[in-house]
């Protein structure tokens, strides 16, 4: 079904090739014609392009008033189509896919086709890539109304060397296309699951989706030739975003084969596959418990992972200071101390999952770690690490009225828990540009899904990142085990600075490619105008107003300049070229690979995967030869139509990477942590290249 669903988007995307196109003659066979149907044969290519590999094929049958032909699964009576290639010349594999189909009866039973019109859809696979086609289609179709009728007849289209396209035969096939149903996420069902009753009378699936499914729903089990059912009975519920649908089964195969359900509405459907049955019939609101859990852990699992992704250590760094310098604490205050920074993490990740609701209910385009495409939130967040860095390394130190201080011992350091609180919360915040495994599925669903889903996945992936103060916190002896105090101390606190303030040039990188190179620079000599306004703090009145000012100016200055900043160079190198989604197609038709690389200045995990695997041998060397064309979107700033892209394959976030191709036309999603292995085998798949 995968190869199925690869090609149905591949052919979607054909519309905008060929919007601009002058119709040519096109590559057809002669038509078969009588009293009942006239059907023929027809391609998008008028010729074959030189290292094509595929051609996109069709058969379109029309049918005279009350007669039918039939589905892959027809049913109780009835046969699918049958087309051979054998007499064809230069063709290795020729795929049908099949349009949604219909119910209607024949002699008193329920049966699946098409009246009036079908066109099937074919992918022809070529032996000889480049080299000129004869296709000849040998078919045997059964066509229906008082009397069933085999309709067997030759159609036959020869292709030259050329690389012309139709641009009217394209658009036939690809709106036939559009016909064939996809995923369970294209169509919008959220979760779909299926059993068969212990006496094998009856299946019956279980359906839920964010939007009303639609009273129409119909359900088509392809099981086989063998199988047949009786009319389908319907519950909803939640305001029909759930349904069951109960199919009595009449005949059933002796061996029941993996298979495919098709899931057909007015105005979606969808197909998925059947899998192993349930153990037993699930409610469906049983069957989305039973998934939010599964995706409850996964978050879990993805937040504990972020602990060791390079955006949270610099965090952890201060935390750890803090934390040997507490020993002499007492147990009760270690503790919370350490809760107070888990409250921190849950506290930002609950304020992050109240705003994408509110953004989301708006109608507006929510992401994971867009808020790094903000000039505001960028400077705020430089202005925050440059002081922690400034701090940590003893450039100043703030030294506060002796009453206050007075008051903080006496109150046994209780006040210190709003930095232990602010700490929690810095660290879920500068978590937010990295990926983990795991992180890409749960956030996916999160945002997909109802705003207590996201709510909820939020908070699992909150508890994770903050696992390891809860650990301490659960456990505060551990704190014994660090090493005392001492002068060693200046020297670990120096080394964090440093790291802190590799963080902060990072993000005056990631500045400066959101706002533009001079506003970050002006934001950054705020913040270090502010530094020497914070050194005399205790003993000038004037360096209170002064480093008010300039923090206001560090935060501020990105903002207002953001729409004044000029067009950065392009950073691609030879082999990058930009994303265009139109023009995937054509790459994929001329048989070559096509990777995508979905990247931004501030994910850090991107950058990873590049200095890793992208921009290393062997992959480098891959990516840079002609089989294949490397494509890069630049998600640093927002952009519409690259959110689009990321949630139209189901994801929210980045790192992305998939990789298109004439075995792989849909494209092949990458995990998010590239290895050499994932990315070759990959690339090895989509052009049919055998492992």
């Amino acid at each position: 079904m995968s190869r199925a669903m690869a090609y149905l988007r591949s052919l979607s995307v054909m519309l905008a090739l060929l919007a601009g196109a002058l119709p040519a003659l096109a590559a057809g066979s002669l038509p078969h014609s009588n009293e009942r149907i006239s059907a023929w044969l027809f391609t998008a290519e008028d010729g074959i392009a030189p290292d094509a590999s595929t051609i996109s094929a069709a058969l379109r049958v029309d049918l005279a008033d009350g007669w039918k032909t039939y589905w892959k699964s027809p049913g109780a009576v009835g046969y699918p189509p049958e087309i051979i290639w054998s007499a064809s010349e230069n063709v290795a594999e020729a795929n049908i896919f099949w349009p949604a189909p219909m119910r209607f009866d024949a002699f008193d039973i329920e049966n699946y086709g098409y009246e009036t019109s079908v066109t099937y859809p074919i992918q022809i696979a070529l032996q000889n890539p480049g080299a000129p086609a004869s296709l000849v289609a040998e078919i045997n179709l059964l066509v229906c109304s008082e009397i069933c009728v085999p309709e067997m007849f030759q159609l036959a289209v020869d292709l030259p060397s050329g690389d012309g396209i139709d641009a009217v035969s394209a658009q036939e096939i690809a709106a036939a296309v559009a016909k064939v149903p996809g995923s369970l996420k294209e169509a919008q069902f959220t979760d779909a699951a299926y059993w068969i009753s212990p006496e094998n009378d009856r299946l019956e699936v279980s359906l839920t989706s964010d939007t009303p499914i639609g009273a129409d729903l119909t359900i088509f089990p392809d099981m086989g030739s063998d199988a047949s059912f009786g009319p389908p009975d319907i519950t909803f519920q939640n305001g029909a975003r759930e349904a069951v649908v109960s199919l009595p089964i009449l005949t059933m195969p002796e061996a029941l084969e993996p298979f495919d359900i098709t899931l057909v509405t007015t105005n979606r459907s969808a197909v998925f596959d059947a899998g192993a049955p349930a153990s037993a019939p699930l409610a469906p609101t049983q069957a989305a418990q039973t998934s939010l859990i599964w995706i409850l852990g996964i978050a879990l699992l993805g937040g504990l992972i972020l602990n060791v992704m390079p955006c949270v250590l610099p965090v952890l760094s201060i935390k750890l200071t803090s934390a040997i310098q507490s020993q002499s604490h007492s147990p009760a205050r270690i503790r919370a101390g350490f809760l107070a920074s888990a409250a921190g993490v849950l506290a930002f990740m609950w304020a992050l999952a109240l705003i994408l609701i509110a953004v989301s209910l708006a109608g507006g385009q929510v992401g994971w770690g867009i808020q790094f495409q903000s000039p505001l939130f960028l400077a705020v967040m430089l202005t925050i690490i440059t002081l922690f860095a400034a701090n940590m390394m003893g450039l100043f130190e703030i030294n506060l009225p002796q009453g206050l201080m007075t008051q903080l011992a006496d109150a046994d350091g209780r006040p210190g828990l709003a930095g232990d609180f602010a700490t929690g919360a810095l660290a879920a915040i500068l978590a937010t540009p990295c990926s983990a495994p795991f992180l890409g599925t749960a956030v996916t669903f999160a945002l997909a899904g109802s705003p207590l889903d996201t709510l909820l996945v939020f908070t699992a992936l909150g508890i994770g990142l903050a696992a390891p103060y809860l650990l301490v916190a659960l456990k505060p002896s551990l704190i014994s085990k660090l090493p005392k105090p001492g002068r060693w101390m200046l020297w670990v606190k120096f080394a964090l600075g440093l790291l802190l303030a590799g963080t902060a040039l990072w993000l005056v990188f990631v500045l400066s490619n959101v706002a533009g190179t001079f506003a970050a620079i002006l934001s950054l000599a705020a913040i270090l105008l502010a530094l020497i306004f914070l050194r005399p703090l205790a003993t000038r009145n004037f360096a209170r107003s002064g480093l008010l000012a300039s923090i206001i100016a560090a935060i501020a200055l990105p903002a207002l300049l953001q729409s004044a900043a000029p067009a950065e160079a392009d950073a691609r190198s030879d082999i990058w070229r930009e994303w265009q989604m139109s023009a995937i197609t054509g790459h994929v038709v001329e048989g070559k690979a096509v990777f995508v690389d979905v990247t931004a200045d501030w994910c850090l995990t991107c950058k990873t995967n590049k200095a890793l695997v992208l921009d290393r041998s062997p992959i480098a060397e891959i990516l840079a030869s002609d089989g294949v064309v490397a494509m890069q979107a630049d998600w640093t700033r927002p952009d519409p139509e690259i959110l689009a892209y990321l949630q139209d394959n189901g994801r929210f976030g980045i790192p992305f990477n998939m990789v298109y191709g004439p075995h792989a036309p849909q494209g092949i999603a990458l995990p998010e942590i590239l290895t050499t292995s994932a990315v070759t085998e990959a690339l090895n798949e989509a052009v049919g290249v055998q492992q």
